[in-house]
């Protein structure tokens, strides 16, 4: 990690739009007094970290040196600990499937694989990673030193238009999915799609929005007895990106008590044709603060890649985190509303989510409807 005085936050930079006003950080003096004020809140409340992509790595390449340190990868260890990790969803996402094939056996059995290298590294880690199932979990994972760790989100593709599939999900741990990119939550939810937020809603798997339609957002919205999460969202009244949230979206979600978990890909932060920064990441949380709330708001670093690929500058690796808390301490954040940005509105999320699931468990039993009784043959 490098010294706060070589670090790209400590310097001034401008950007944005040439007919905004240029944002500087703040002198090196006053960034070291909030960097420390930065840590020592991110040892008492630490980040979730909603999108990781490391799985993908690690089906592809297993034995990375990720315990000790890993020079190739933006993710290791020591940098998730030097970076006051405290719990990480590793996600399960396969590629998109061709335009003739809906997903399936694919889909499914890349997420599988998948799940299995998170599996087998938290396996390697002991010291390191705890599996996480519950919100319980995460807090005992978090007070013995390690790093709380979350299967999902799967994508909706390897969901398999099935209930079933989705259940085998759940019993191996999964706790988010998502809906987009699926033929049954494409322009709102289908009969099928319905059920398949009731069934994610008894079991207690979140429901991700992340990529999700407008009609989508506001059909699962409409339906789910439980909060959702973006996983990896941006504001798109600042970044025009598809996978980032309207303001419309962030309003209903603090109705829906939900979080938005802002992304920090180059993509999807990116305010000009200037490299993205760590002031552009700033800029998109206070955004979703101030309009769903500061309640509704959560980190997702996107980490879990190569070194060389492109990422946002201030934020290269998972070790970066004291930086953005430490630029929102200058921002003015009150340090309640960090302690809620980086631990305690996911944690909530995962508890209501099980709160919902008891709920519903007094209700309803395992769904067995299929696609084609719900929405007609041929679906």
């Amino acid at each position: 990690m490098a010294d706060l005085h070589d670090h790209p936050y400590a310097a001034p930079f401008a950007v944005g739009e040439p007919d905004e006003p240029p944002r500087t950080a703040e002198a090196p003096a006053a960034a070291e007094v909030n960097l420390e004020r930065a840590r020592v809140l991110l040892a008492a409340h630490p980040v979730v970290d909603g999108h990781n992509t490391l799985a993908r790595e690690l089906t592809r390449t297993p034995w990375h040196a990720l315990e000790h340190g890993e020079s190739s990868l933006d993710t290791d260890i020591p940098r998730i600990r030097a970076g006051g990790v405290g719990a990480q969803f590793w996600s399960l996402h396969v590629d998109p499937p061709g335009p003739d094939t809906p997903g399936g056996d694919g889909s499914i059995s890349g997420t599988l694989d998948r799940a299995d290298a998170v599996r087998a590294l938290i396996e390697s880690c002991p010291e390191a990673l705890r599996l996480a199932l519950t919100a319980a979990d995460m807090t005992d994972a978090r007070n013995g030193a390690r790093v709380a760790s979350l299967l999902g989100p799967v994508s909706g593709p390897a969901l398999g238009d099935s209930l079933a599939t989705l259940r085998a999900y759940h019993a191996l741990g999964v706790r988010s999915a998502s809906v987009a990119g699926t033929r049954w939550a494409a322009g709102g939810l289908t009969r099928f799609g319905e059920e398949v937020v009731r069934e994610m809603n008894r079991l207690g798997v979140l429901v991700d929005l992340s990529g999700a339609t407008a009609d989508t957002t506001r059909h699962v919205l409409a339906v789910t007895r439980a909060p959702v999460i973006l996983s990896r969202s941006a504001a798109r009244a600042l970044t025009g990106h598809p996978a980032n949230v309207t303001d419309e979206a962030l309003r209903r979600l603090r109705a829906n008590a939900g979080v938005c978990m802002v992304s920090f890909a180059p993509a999807q932060v990116a305010r000009s044709t200037a490299p993205a920064t760590l002031l552009d990441v700033a800029d998109h949380l206070d955004h979703v603060r101030a309009v769903a709330g500061p309640g509704c708001v959560g980190l997702a670093g996107s980490y879990g890649t190569a070194t060389d690929a492109p990422h946002t500058v201030g934020l290269e690796d998972a070790s970066c985190y004291p930086y953005l808390i430490a630029e929102l301490l200058h921002r003015g954040w009150p340090e309640a509303d960090i302690a809620a940005l980086t631990w305690g509105n996911a944690a909530r999320v995962m508890r209501e989510a099980e709160y919902a699931a008891r709920a519903a468990a007094l209700d309803r039993g395992p769904s067995r409807a299929t696609i084609e009784e719900l929405d007609g043959p041929g679906r």
